[in-house]
């Protein structure tokens, strides 16, 4: 076998770069590149491997959870067939990348991590950021990435990188397990140099299958399905990364189901499709809340059930209630005690669509789901039609985003209050026109969310919606969006501090306690004096980016045009009333507990009203 003699971190890219997936006869390179910030940890390894390697992409980063979120980003614009390394020093280097390697693991989004580590000898150890613990040598921080990770190991001794790297890529390119990936890589292991089979890295193609469900569980789907009245489908994040949009329309149009959609799932039915009761759950449509109210049947296509979308599980009040799901990852196809079609949902769908053939809800219901769907578009019409004034609601502002934006471009958001408004608000054209991290929804994702976004298709404009406490997390990278030529428009409300939890807060009898930007008050000893002088526009600007601060609404439009024309990353500054916030619609419920014993009377009251809610809460448990 011929062999050549290369150092591991040297044999790592070289592995990488050869790394192909392949999906419905299209081929692409897995990997785009790698981000990254030099440390002792492993500037003299992976950072010389990449010097020589200048076909794979090494991309400078100003934060460690920023890029993975980029490399998250990216790959969910890319439905999962492309994404980035990410690597980082060891100590802080690494472990900033742990959250947002566990947003990642939770949306289901491939990214391959490769931390630098302790050396494996031992001879210099401890090492400057080295961890020491009285019970083992062999653990560093970078086991804190093990509960997060799809697949986790170290390569302690050079021959160990042929199966690891081999594994590494089986999960990430599986779609029912990927995920983050964690490679922890010793320092001096990284310069050791071993001879690798040159077979290691020949093009090696991995293909993405498109697997079909129990025959007999899907014809028991089916009997199921033609014996219902009032079935829907809950429309998850599966659907656009099965790119499986236009088999779901055909689906509900031949047999009359209607839709309603997760924060993930937004998007895979334009929002004018008849069909389409638009948000699903605690921040959903009142068409969408109605009818869950009395499904009989629930089809869950590429969904995890989250508490926002299933409405801490009160959305389906019918007692009778059967659930079946469509789903890649078997935890997630056995939720609810569903009927579980384990499959690729394009391959599922169309299976279900030829075994369904002749089977239609019937005219009275697909009118009343019609009428639903035109007099949400209605409610929505009311909230962005809105006259011009120097003090505009967050829903205000989003409205004018939507309607002065083009089919294809892109808003991406996180955290807050704004997704909740989106969810409910925003109108979808196309299933990448909405990107919403809502699985972890992690404040800081936006800024280099927009990144990744705008990395993955150049061709949209990107618009990056973030409050002041979310920004505050990570705007560090505007200046890489300015270094890579990287234009995102960036719309900043100011709220004054943490809004979302602020109306939390308030809603549990909590008065907004900790959550405003204030100073402390030297009288009362709280954080409730007068507001900080923050101009958060200014330090936008100091990041390099070109600042706007409209007042009202005209000069907001006027600015997001200028932004337009601009071919630098943009921040458009507002102001906002940060307790005016969009009202829900029918029943939507979220499980935040309130304290069972309280001094506030405030709190008594709704401790009442939670209990009562409380009682809504179902356990869906019913065989098949």
């Amino acid at each position: 076998m011929k062999t050549k003699k290369l150092t591991v971190a040297q044999a790592t890219i070289s592995f990488l770069k050869n790394q192909y997936v392949k999906r419905d006869g299209k081929e692409n390179k897995f990997f785009a590149g790698c981000f990254g910030i030099f440390g002792h940890g492993n500037v003299v390894g992976l950072g010389e491997a990449l010097k020589h390697n200048p076909d794979f992409i090494y991309y400078q980063t100003r934060n460690e959870q920023a890029m993975v979120h980029t490399a998250a980003a990216y790959a969910k614009m890319k439905n999962r067939l492309q994404t980035f390394v990410c690597t980082s020093s060891i100590g802080p280097g690494a472990t900033n990348m742990i959250t947002a390697a566990a947003s990642a693991s939770i949306n289901r989004l491939p990214v391959l991590l490769l931390p630098g580590d302790f050396f494996s000898k031992r001879t210099a150890s401890p090492l400057l950021q080295q961890t020491e613990y009285g019970f083992t040598q062999d653990m560093s921080v970078n086991d804190c990435f093990k509960p997060i990770s799809k697949y986790w190991d170290r390569i302690n001794r050079p021959e160990q990188l042929i199966s690891s790297l081999l594994e590494a890529m089986r999960v990430l390119t599986s779609p029912s397990e990927t995920g983050v990936v964690t490679l922890a890589m010793p320092h001096d292991v990284q310069a050791e140099s071993y001879d690798f089979p040159l077979d290691f890295f020949e093009k090696r193609v991995w293909y993405i299958p498109r697997s079909s469900p129990d025959t007999s569980l899907i014809n028991k789907a089916v009997k199921i399905i033609k014996n219902s009245k009032q079935p829907m489908i809950v429309c998850g994040g599966g659907v656009i990364y099965s790119e499986a949009e236009q088999e779901l329309k055909k689906l509900i149009e031949q047999c009359g189901i209607p839709v309603a959609e997760t924060f993930a799932g937004k998007g895979s039915l334009h929002y004018k499709n008849p069909l389409n009761l638009g948000a699903m759950g605690a921040t959903g449509t009142k068409g969408a809340s109605k009818i869950s109210k009395n499904a009989d049947v629930v089809i869950g296509i590429g969904t995890r059930y989250a508490d926002f979308t299933s409405a801490s599980k009160s959305a389906w009040q019918n007692p009778d209630v059967n659930f079946i799901n469509i789903n890649i990852a078997e935890l997630d196809a056995f939720k609810q005690s569903a009927i579980p079609l384990q499959g690729d949902a394009k391959q599922t769908i169309e299976i279900l669509t030829k075994s369904l053939k002749g089977y239609n809800t019937g005219k009275s219901y697909v009118k009343k789901i019609k009428q639903l769907n035109t007099e949400w578009d209605k409610i929505v019409d009311k909230v962005y039609s809105v006259d011009d004034h120097k003090n505009p609601v967050q829903s205000e502002y989003l409205g004018a985003l939507n309607n002065f934006i083009e089919d294809r471009d892109v808003v991406v958001c996180a955290a807050g209050s704004a997704p909740g408004d989106l969810h409910k608000l925003w109108k979808t054209k196309n299933s990448k026109g909405f990107h919403l991290e809502y699985g972890n929804s992690c404040m800081g994702y936006e800024i280099p969310g927009g990144l990744g976004v705008k990395m993955a298709d150049n061709s949209r404009e990107v618009y990056v919606i973030c409050g002041d406490a979310s920004y505050l997390m990570l705007p560090t990278d505007i200046i890489t969006t300015i270094q890579e030529g990287y234009k995102i428009t960036i719309i900043l409300i100011n709220n004054q501090g943490y809004a979302s939890i602020g109306g939390l807060s308030d809603s549990v009898g909590g008065e907004g306690f900790g959550t405003h930007f204030k100073y402390r008050n030297p009288e009362t000893g709280q954080l409730d004096g007068d507001f900080l002088p923050v101009d958060l526009a200014k330090n936008a600007e100091s990041l390099g980016a070109i600042v706007y601060k409209p007042k009202g609404i005209s000069e907001y439009i006027d600015a997001l045009s200028k932004a337009k024309k601009n071919e630098r990353t943009t921040l458009i500054y507002v102001e906002t009333i940060r307790d005016r916030k969009m009202a829900g619609y029918g029943y939507s419920w979220w499980d935040v507990p309130v304290p069972e014993v309280s001094d506030s009377n405030e709190v008594q009251k709704i401790r009442k009203q939670y209990e009562k809610d409380k009682k809504l809460q179902k356990i869906y448990i019913k065989p098949h």
